[in-house]
């Protein structure tokens, strides 16, 4: 399996994830990521904002509804995108996966973009991957192009 070293959004894609995150807190948000790995680069063509449909503890824990997800795939199918990872926010945590992340890694070759949402506002992302060496978490690169300000 190719892992990426870096993932790549527009400043419109990162501000999307931010405002999202940021309107969810105190609870996660979480969403979809869509785009292709060109060589180690994850390039990010689409963000799919999801509902966080966890039924308890959605202060810190996630779930991607499934029928957005369903839905996407159908939409993908027959072009040269896909699925390539997914994001949530850790209201007052950093932006570094937790032991329950890593436990809910089901899907390796997904990259795991997590917002660190501080007091109500969105302070940091990072992008990580499973490494299968060694299981654990690995971070990669988070590129903004166009960026002006970020978070």
């Amino acid at each position: 399996m190719i892992l990426g070293d870096e993932i790549r959004f527009s400043a419109g894609q990162i501000d999307q994830i931010g405002a999202e995150a940021e309107a969810a807190y105190p609870e996660e948000c979480c969403g979809l990521l869509v785009g292709a790995l060109n060589g180690h680069v994850y390039e990010v063509s689409r963000v799919v904002a999801s509902p966080n449909v966890v039924e308890t503890r959605a202060h810190d824990r996630f779930e991607v509804d499934p029928q957005v997800r369903i839905d996407l795939m159908r939409d993908l199918r027959h072009t040269d995108e896909s699925i390539i990872g997914h994001y949530h926010s850790h209201p007052d945590h950093g932006a570094h996966p937790s032991e329950t992340d890593l436990a809910q890694a089901h899907e390796p070759e997904l990259v795991w973009v997590i917002i660190s949402v501080l007091a109500g506002q969105a302070r940091e992302s990072a992008g990580h991957v499973l490494d299968p060496e060694t299981g654990r978490f690995r971070q990669i690169g988070l590129r903004v192009d166009g960026a002006v300000s970020g978070f």
